[in-house]
């Protein structure tokens, strides 16, 4: 199972020390800026798209897309 925490930076680094400390962590390593904002896009992306089959949100049209360019 994967898990993503949101630490504060100033705490980060013994956030990080316990983390590797736990026998059963596999893998612990920070996330970049662009990687986070990449992150919180992707969510807003699949929510956007999990309202819309919902009827709940209007998406624009590819062709409404290339029309605002």
């Amino acid at each position: 199972m994967k898990v993503l925490i949101d630490i504060p930076d100033d705490e980060a680094n013994f956030g990080m020390k316990v983390l590797k400390s736990l026998t059963f962590i596999k893998r612990a390593k920070p996330m970049t800026e662009a990687n986070a904002q990449l992150w919180n896009d992707l969510k807003e992306a699949a929510e956007q798209v999990r309202l819309h089959k919902q009827g709940k949100l209007k998406l624009k049209t590819a062709q409404e897309l290339l029309n605002e360019l």
